[in-house]
């Protein structure tokens, strides 16, 4: 290639079907209300839990409606089988994130090469509320916990 090709060329960033994310406890509720009794029963016993539990519930991606509890000790998350949360999906990296518990559920991108999204913006590291959206590859999952000591989800953005 020319110098003058290189200048020309265009690159293009391809959307992978964002939605709104939920927002604010509303939202959250007319999410759980849409949602089978099944996981409605799950969703109602996480939030009665006294320890710090969390549910990642998968919206849309492979294994849709695929719950995923998560409790003080944490969860990984990526394409490699030994993952607390295992994404089959090229999208994802082996060893894409983890979410950690303190007082709160933090969640951090461990590098992927596709990166991770909270609320529709690139994340690094985040403290979770109930309601928040994760976006990892093709999967999006809505994160539902039992008790949130932080209002708002703080992120790194890069």
């Amino acid at each position: 290639m020319t110098a003058a090709e290189v200048e020309r060329e265009v690159t293009t960033t391809i959307s992978l079907g964002v939605r709104p994310v939920v927002d604010g406890q509303v939202n959250l509720d007319t999410l759980i209300q849409s949602l089978d009794t099944d996981n409605q029963s799950v969703v109602s016993q996480v939030l009665a839990a006294i320890e710090p539990t969390a549910l990642l519930l998968v919206l849309k991606g492979a294994g849709r409606g695929n719950r995923f509890m998560i409790n003080k000790s944490g969860a990984t998350i990526g394409r490699a089988v030994d993952s607390g949360i295992f994404l089959d999906d090229v999208t994802v990296s082996r060893k894409h994130a983890t979410i950690t518990c303190d007082q709160d559920f933090t969640f951090t991108d461990l590098g992927s090469l596709n990166g991770s999204y909270l609320n529709n913006e690139r994340a690094t590291t985040a403290v979770l509320k109930s309601g928040d959206e994760i976006q990892i590859g093709k999967f999006h999952l809505v994160f539902i916990r039992n008790k949130s000591t932080s209002t708002n989800s703080q992120s790194d953005n890069k």
